[in-house]
């Protein structure tokens, strides 16, 4: 309403009919415009998805040290994570997040037998990191060199309020066969982009 007023005004100001303010004017909502879009950004930035870096070799082939992956905050507030979904979390004994994938969710039964992995009774198909596990046969070795349940961790049924998860790189990552089932409440958020290297953007295969 303050805007249509002021125009009105211009026009009676101006006999000719010409808005010598219209310039202005518009310069203003220009920067009306970008400035709310910066703030948009902002908050879309600090409180629903942030950067983090991918420190050390246990998600590889998925990821690898020193790219950077968009988190998405706000996702498990609205649901809880899915089986197969990469998640960043924090290890309190460890003093810092970790990045892995969810292989088993409230009440699945998992196991982790050599390099097969079953869920409920069920074989899980590891289509990401599948090639890597051939590779490891054709050398007559196992992808996989801790297995699940074991002498730390028992009980194979993850408890509520908790996820089993594991790195993709499965000889290389310390993940719930050492830590144990991660709670909910210190997932970060689901991995959803890598946006750096550019080389290596490429939306996360969940």
């Amino acid at each position: 309403m303050q805007q249509d007023f002021q125009q009105g005004r211009n026009d009676v100001v101006e006999p000719d009919g010409d808005n010598v303010k219209k310039p202005k004017n518009e310069a203003m909502e220009w920067i009306k415009a970008i400035v709310i879009a910066l703030v948009l950004v902002i908050l879309i930035r600090w409180l629903l998805f942030k950067p983090f870096i991918v420190d050390g070799p246990s998600m590889k082939p998925t990821f690898h040290t020193g790219e950077r992956v968009i988190v998405n905050e706000i996702l498990y507030d609205i649901r809880s994570p899915q089986r197969g979904e990469v998640i960043v979390f924090h290890v309190p004994s460890e003093g810092r997040d970790f990045i892995k994938r969810v292989i088993g969710v409230a009440g699945d039964t998992v196991k982790v037998e050599g390099d097969v992995v079953t869920v409920n009774g069920q074989p899980v198909n590891e289509t990401y990191i599948q090639g890597a596990i051939d590779a490891a046969h054709q050398n007559n070795a196992l992808y996989n060199n801790k297995d699940f349940p074991n002498e730390e961790f028992p009980d194979g049924t993850v408890p509520e309020g908790h996820v089993f998860v594991m790195g993709d790189n499965r000889s290389d990552s310390t993940d719930s066969r050492m830590i144990g089932y991660v709670p909910l409440d210190d997932i970060v958020g689901r991995a959803d982009l890598i946006f750096w290297p550019v080389k290596d953007i490429s939306i996360v295969n969940h």
